[in-house]
């Protein structure tokens, strides 16, 4: 089970979609995180990318923690579509976006 919600993942989506006006924002908001919560981001995200699979979450999340050398908010907002990313990861894990996203709007 995650600890991140899918609810703050879809929000960083969305923020990350509109980086032109929201970076500050986005940065502030994934600089809260926990280290755990933001491990689980980057790993929701190369899921998405298909750097790993749903079912090697965790090894994705371990990964994450123990090759973390950048600040998380610096590596997520200089990859290249960090939205898309993020969606297909919820997806791929069997949560749907759309759905958490509309919740948000």
């Amino acid at each position: 089970m995650l600890e991140i919600s899918p609810r703050t993942v879809a929000q960083v989506a969305l923020m990350g979609r509109e980086l032109g006006r929201a970076e500050g924002e986005l940065r502030a908001f994934i600089d809260r995180m926990s280290e755990d919560e933001q491990a689980e981001l980057v790993a929701i995200m190369w899921i998405g990318r298909e750097s790993f699979f749903p079912e090697d979450l965790a090894e994705a999340i371990a990964t994450a923690k123990t090759e973390a050398t950048t600040p998380c908010a610096d590596y997520l907002i200089g990859t290249p579509h960090l939205s898309d990313h993020l969606e297909n990861g919820l997806d791929a894990l069997g949560i749907s976006a759309e759905d958490v996203e509309n919740d948000l709007m």
